[in-house]
């Protein structure tokens, strides 16, 4: 069974990030489990709060999610072109110690997708994301590319309405889960 992680990068209730995660879930091909892990709760990172306190339990435990899945998939929204503040702190966060970067990020499979209002469907974010996942010793999967722009039109009460839209996030997740398990042969 590949296991994957699924994250949104948004903390908003109505996100079209977390809506379209949320049909991910839904999507996962025979022979996957898609989980959701979760950036609520991380506070903003403090060098002296990790000296005095060490790792905050959201920190933790979305941490060993990443660790014990085979892949994650980041739905990230997109803030003045690029990416959210609360969402790289939170991958910030799991890169201490640096020491647990390996056990957590060293050569597990990334994904990223977004879905913005505008019009370039967070086309600036995933690329912003780029340089992190390379210091961190990820492997971005580059097998297809899923922006989803003009997402109030996309979604109506936090479901898909768009067919297309559907297709598209369903073959992404088929496509990324198959990579994830090649890998792992």
């Amino acid at each position: 069974m590949t296991k994957l992680v699924a994250i949104s990068g948004s903390l908003r209730k109505g996100s079209f990030n977390t809506a379209l995660l949320r049909a991910a879930l839904a999507m996962a091909p025979e022979g996957v489990e898609i989980v959701e892990g979760s950036i609520h709760g991380i506070p903003l990172y403090d060098g002296d709060v990790e000296a005095e306190s060490g790792i905050p339990d959201a920190v933790t435990r979305l941490k060993d999610r990443v660790a014990e899945a085979d892949g994650v998939l980041l739905f990230t929204p997109e803030y003045n072109n690029g990416i959210p503040g609360v969402f790289k702190n939170a991958i910030d966060w799991m890169s201490r110690p640096s020491s647990d970067i390996e056990r957590v990020f060293a050569g597990k499979p990334f994904a990223i997708t977004g879905a913005s209002p505008g019009n370039f469907g967070t086309l600036l974010s995933q690329e912003a994301w780029l340089p992190v996942m390379r210091t961190l010793g990820t492997v971005p999967w580059f097998g297809a590319k899923l922006m989803i722009s003009r997402a109030g039109t996309v979604f109506q009460h936090g479901k898909i309405v768009d067919e297309a839209t559907e297709t598209r996030l369903r073959a992404f997740i088929a496509g990324f889960a198959a990579f994830v398990a090649e890998r792992g042969r």
